[in-house]
């Protein structure tokens, strides 16, 4: 019977020891956090990574483009080193499952309206863009050129 002694918890090989190690990032990103500089530099570049395609995101989502994607891949290199964003990765990815999986199920009108709603404001975007980066008011010139 085991009493629990330190002696018999001493004989029990260490858990890191028993684990497989990773592969892929995870393993190379496991023997950079060995030492305490390493832990540290990781930490503070993938940090700054992170946080710079974040901005690069925020800067074009009002924008035609892939703006909430960069978002969702800067959040998920910050997910590599920091528990908060990895939460908020995971939830993140939690719900626009739920809503993809939501529009998968609805009529095809449903979905239609929700393209429609998308491209107008895509198109909102572009109109306001262009009139406040050039004067140029896009719906004056279009009818402007069509003669209406």
């Amino acid at each position: 019977m085991r009493d629990g002694t330190a002696a018999e918890e001493s004989k029990a090989p260490p858990a890191e020891a028993t684990e497989e190690p990773r592969t892929g990032i995870h393993g190379r990103l496991d023997r950079v956090r060995r030492t305490r500089s390493g832990r540290l530099t990781l930490k503070i570049v993938i940090g700054i990574a992170g946080f710079a395609v974040m901005a690069l995101g925020f800067v074009l989502i009002p924008f035609p483009g892939p703006g909430w994607a960069i978002v969702l891949a800067g959040l998920a290199i910050l997910a590599l080193e920091f528990a908060w964003a990895h939460r908020l990765f995971t939830f993140t990815k939690h719900q626009l499952t739920r809503w993809l999986h939501w529009v998968g199920r609805q009529h095809w009108t449903v979905k239609f309206l929700i393209g429609l709603a998308g491209l107008i404001f895509v198109g909102c975007v572009v109109w306001l863009s262009v009139w406040m980066s050039f004067d140029i008011n896009l719906v004056t010139e279009v009818t402007r050129h069509l003669g209406i």
